[in-house]
């Protein structure tokens, strides 16, 4: 689905719980003077003006963020103008705007956004010239989910960082603010003014489907102090950040995409584990926080999923947690959130709950319309439509959105993707990778003695940040520091046929570099590492993403956790395994036994260095 993040991150080998929370329990020229893009709160009274001004239809249009296909506002392909009446019954995002009146657009790469930084730019001028040009147009808000890692809908040459689970193994406050600082200068100079990140979920389940990598650990403090760094980071470069997904989606084994998942935890634990990190968020002044499509019975004992939920939206996090900034929810379009009301009742139940934002939902026009009738039957008030579009409001003035809605290709040019930029992240990256075996001081590989290298594993569908298959990048990176290496796909899935051609292939080299991805007991990627093993050859294992994999993987000489497969995470590796950078990463959730869950193999803070 076409959620705010995406993607598997699971291992089905399922650890044990318990044994996991056990090892952490550690209309603008009146709003002229709203200033620059940070400013100081606005004038209320100029707000609730515009509001006042307002038709009930525009009013509803300002409740909805709204995907739209295209890289133009109004000369979208034919094929984007197709999508765009298939799903939503206009051709372009000025008709989207013409019609509907929505508050805020969201962008993806699959819906054709964000080819690269000029267009965005102009796309994004494009979105705001056909919104103001209306009665009483209002700028808007320009949103996408750019968490970095493995969810990245902005690519290169923008700048991209390691994701959130490297982050935290790099441990540094210092190097989330700088992520957040600089990611949010080039998102800013692109027009997108709204990021959906943080996640400040605490992922404390091996087998989580949804969150894993994405999160930045295991330790709610640590948790707290990365989520809140990356929050000034953000919005000290003038876009909003968001924290994601509350009330906490980081103990489940079920993905909110495809299911409805529960979150056990009693009351005092979701108060210990789960809620540091969004406090940490509120206390930093955080923009936006985006609800989880789960139910968690202790907070809400009636089945409602958090994003419906008014006990967790207003009586926890708007009363008990004293936030009243933006609610966003998650993807209306997820089961998670539609498998228990219809699509008419869910933007409506949201609204009741507490939310301010209604994003991304299946059929606008139904959900449109259904809340524009909840008002006229009185099952809504108008009043409180007009709290949450002040709510809004407030965050578009505070944004500088109403003083300077446009951006220019000059400071595209000047801001992303720079040369000091990219440094940056290969400095950050560097910090993050974790060695977590290294038998008879295998690495780093020598030159002289390992000058020829295979590279071999998973090659899986790569995100945003990077240039091509992993094996392929590893083997640039290190051919790049003086090796010799060839790469070879063998996919997470390999055949007996390819197994045997890898290992006849490395019977050629020096050393193997074996690229692993969500490795389980009856993997054929883990029968892959061992024949390897069996030929002497010294072979690496690199997780591409889960750092669970060294647990199944006993034969292998040497372990590396990259944390992703993009390009910034991947040169990192491949200095550490040619000994340019020392391993300094350290583990961010506690890896268990293969053989025996409820046994810690590698606890939180684990990590090798030579």
């Amino acid at each position: 689905m076409h959620d705010t993040g995406t993607g598997s991150t699971g291992n089905t080998a399922q650890p044990s719980r318990r044994t996991v929370l056990a090892a952490t329990a550690g209309a603008t020229a009146a709003l002229a003077a709203a200033g620059p893009a940070h400013a100081a709160a606005p004038d209320d009274s100029r707000l609730r003006a515009l509001v006042s001004r307002m038709t009930l239809e525009e009013k509803v249009g300002q409740l909805f963020v709204m995907r739209v296909y295209g890289h133009s506002a109004t000369a979208p392909d034919q094929a984007d103008i197709d999508a765009n009446l298939k799903e939503i019954g206009v051709r372009t995002a000025a008709e989207l705007l013409a019609k509907y009146r929505v508050g805020g657009i969201i962008y993806f790469a699959w819906a054709h956004n964000t080819r690269e930084p000029h267009q965005i730019a102009d796309l994004s001028n494009g979105i705001q010239k056909a919104s103001l040009r209306l009665p009483r147009g209002l700028p808007v808000l320009i949103s996408t989910d750019q968490e970095h890692g493995i969810v990245a809908r902005v690519g290169k040459p923008a700048t991209l960082f390691p994701g959130a689970m490297a982050v935290g193994a790099g441990g540094s406050r210092s190097d989330a603010r700088a992520l957040g600082r600089i990611a949010g200068a080039e998102l800013r100079a692109m027009g997108i003014r709204q990021d959906y990140s943080p996640v400040a979920d605490v992922n404390v389940n091996p087998a989580n489907p949804v969150i894993g990598v994405r999160s930045f650990g295991a330790d709610p403090r640590a948790v707290s102090a990365l989520v809140a760094a990356e929050v000034a980071g953000y919005q000290g470069s003038g876009v909003a950040a968001t924290a994601k997904h509350f009330p906490g989606h980081g103990d489940t084994n079920v993905d909110s995409h495809t299911g409805f998942p529960t979150i056990t935890h009693s009351r005092e634990l979701w108060e210990r584990l789960d809620a540091p990190p969004f406090r940490a968020a509120i206390a930093a002044g955080i923009d936006s926080i985006m609800t989880a499509h789960l139910m968690v019975p202790a907070l809400d004992d009636s089945g409602d999923p958090a994003t419906l939920s008014r006990p967790i939206l207003t009586g926890i996090l708007r009363e008990r947690l004293g936030y009243d900034g933006v609610v966003v929810t998650d993807s209306l379009g997820m089961e998670g959130v539609r498998s228990k009301y219809g699509d008419a009742r869910v933007p409506v139940l949201a609204l009741k709950a507490g939310v301010d934002q209604l994003l991304n939902p299946p059929d606008l026009d139904l959900a449109w319309n259904a809340v524009l009738t909840a008002v006229r039957e009185g099952e809504l008030t108008e009043a409180r439509l007009d709290e949450s579009i002040l709510r809004v409001l407030r965050l578009k003035s505070k944004l500088g959105l109403f003083r300077s809605p446009y951006v220019g290709q000059g400071g595209v040019d000047r801001t992303v993707g720079t040369r000091a930029h990219l440094a940056a992240a290969d400095r950050i990256a560097e910090r993050t990778t974790t060695l977590l075996v290294n038998e008879g001081r295998l690495l780093p590989l020598s030159r002289r003695r390992h000058p020829r290298v295979l590279v071999v594993g998973a090659d899986p569908a790569s995100p945003s940040g990077t240039t091509g298959p992993p094996t392929g990048v590893l083997a640039g990176a290190l051919n790049e520091l003086g090796f010799t290496a060839t790469a070879l796909s063998t996919g997470t899935a390999p055949s007996a046929a390819t197994i045997a051609k890898a290992v006849a292939a490395a019977r050629d080299a020096d050393a193997v570099v074996a690229a692993t991805y969500n490795v389980t007991a009856g993997s054929a990627q883990k029968a892959l590492v061992e024949q390897l093993v069996a030929t002497g050859r010294p072979v690496v294992a690199v997780a591409i993403r889960n750092p669970y994999d060294v647990a199944q993987l006993p034969s292998a000489p040497a372990c590396l956790a990259a944390y992703s497969w993009t390009d910034v995470e991947l040169r990192s590796a491949a200095r550490v395994i040619a000994g340019r950078v020392k391993p300094r990463g350290k583990l961010p959730v506690p890896v268990q036994r293969a053989d025996d869950p409820e046994q810690v193999l590698y606890p939180v803070g684990y990590g090798l260095s030579y």
